[in-house]
């Protein structure tokens, strides 16, 4: 049975009113619920880790020789490809389609209905989708390693590395719970996937950016994604230079507050409709 944020009651003249438990308890009963639906439900991201990994060892097992032959000695295919996988891996995972099942069947109506605090609605659902977000970057990360990647900047940058992976993911999510919220069309959800695909192919996603012309070198530097895979590809191959890095969480914290913005005001309009 699906739970409801915890709330006490008071009474007055006899009659039981619902009262506020709080907005940390609120958010922790959202996440827990998120939580145990997702490990549940296991089909609904198994693909985002086998199709990524897929694509990681057919390409680099294709094109390493040929890219690392046109490239100066030293160049490392494997480490220039684990970033555009662990993008892969971790772009529009959301419980967007739990959402839209909660609106169609009735129970966000009745959540509404509670004291529960209107944002934790959201946020219960994005720390769910966080923790399987590092969950699925993870293991790609470990399969980088076993296949010989040498991190340049040890453990504490495979550990950043996992944590960039992590926001980036999680600042993707805002989209398809938009659209979830202002449509509550599971159609419309399932093809929330496709707004990734200019940030994905648009990119420095198979070759650097000094062996691109024309007018895809221009996107590249439009692209968010540029930066985020630049500040990630320094971590496993040169060092601790905080330029590109500081670039890759600035993309990151873009990317977040365009799509926060587009939930939170799709939560309030359906808040106010409701």
């Amino acid at each position: 049975m699906s739970s409801t944020p915890a709330a006490t009651t008071v009474t007055h003249g006899g009659r039981v009113h619902p009262r506020a438990a709080g907005f940390f308890t609120d958010w922790r009963t959202v996440s827990l619920r998120a939580l145990r639906l997702t490990w549940r439900d296991p089909e609904a991201f198994g693909p985002a880790l086998i199709i990524p990994v897929f694509f990681f060892v057919v390409n680099v097992g294709a094109l390493q020789t040929f890219v690392e032959g046109s490239f100066p000695a030293g160049f490392d295919y494997k480490a220039f490809q684990l970033p555009v996988a662990v993008v892969f891996a971790v772009t529009g995972i959301s419980r967007a389609n739990s959402l839209v099942i909660d609106i169609s069947d009735g129970y966000l109506d009745r959540l509404l209905l509670t004291p529960v605090r209107r944002g934790t609605l959201l946020l219960g659902l994005m720390t769910a989708d966080f923790v399987l977000i590092v969950a699925l970057a993870t293991p790609v990360v470990v399969l980088g390693l076993v296949l010989g990647i040498d991190v340049a900047t040890g453990v504490g940058g495979i550990l950043l590395f996992v944590l960039l992976s992590g926001l980036w993911g999680l600042a993707f999510t805002g989209f398809p719970y938009a659209i979830a919220l202002r449509t509550g069309n599971p159609t419309a959800v399932n093809n929330a996937f496709l707004l990734f695909f200019p940030f994905a192919f648009l990119t420095t996603a198979y070759l650097p950016e000094e062996a691109m012309t024309g007018w895809l070198a221009t996107a590249v530097k439009f692209n968010p994604t540029t930066y985020l895979l630049d500040g990630m590809r320094t971590m496993l191959q040169v060092g601790w230079d905080w330029a590109p890095i500081g670039k890759a969480a600035l993309a990151i914290g873009g990317m977040g507050a365009l799509s926060f913005t587009l939930a939170f005001r799709a939560l309030r309009g359906r808040v106010n409709r409701g």
